[in-house]
């Protein structure tokens, strides 16, 4: 009986623990394939306590970066759009990903090139920011890990 009431406090107390903290991780950015097209920027954002929202990215290597999702439109041809925000879960992961949901950076400078690291700055409704350096890669070239 000492055994079983040891394994349900424990349980109750590991449930009582506080999340991990808001991070990103993960990130890289494809460059585009023809000059002048926009890039696009991936990485993973990993919940912390409690709920919060990403309402931006923006990156010193762009002018411009848009909060974008692929999806599948019309008889089966992919479509984009833009989101306004991203919800994150508390304790959840937030995948953007080739496919899926991406940055997209519009005129990136032409001195990024494959092999450097750029910084994505990612803002949130709760006031908190993140930043994290992007891995880049060529537009042919494979996605980092792979």
């Amino acid at each position: 009986m000492r055994r079983f009431s040891a394994i349900v406090t424990m349980a109750a107390l590991s449930a009582c623990a506080p999340k991990g903290e808001l991070s990103a991780s993960n990130a890289w950015v494809r460059l585009p394939a023809v000059a002048g097209q926009p890039g696009a920027a991936y990485f993973t954002v990993q919940g912390g306590a409690t709920a919060d929202t990403l309402l931006a990215v923006s990156s010193r290597a762009a002018l411009k970066a848009e909060l974008h999702e692929s999806m599948k439109g019309d008889h089966g041809m992919m479509a984009m759009a833009p989101l306004k925000d991203v919800a994150v879960p508390a304790g959840g992961k937030l995948e953007f990903a080739p496919g899926g949901r991406h940055v997209m950076l519009h005129s990136i400078g032409p001195a990024v090139k494959p092999g450097q690291k750029v910084p994505l700055t990612l803002s949130f409704a709760s006031g908190k920011t993140l930043q994290v350096e992007a891995k880049v890669v060529g537009a042919g070239d494979p996605a980092p890990g792979n």
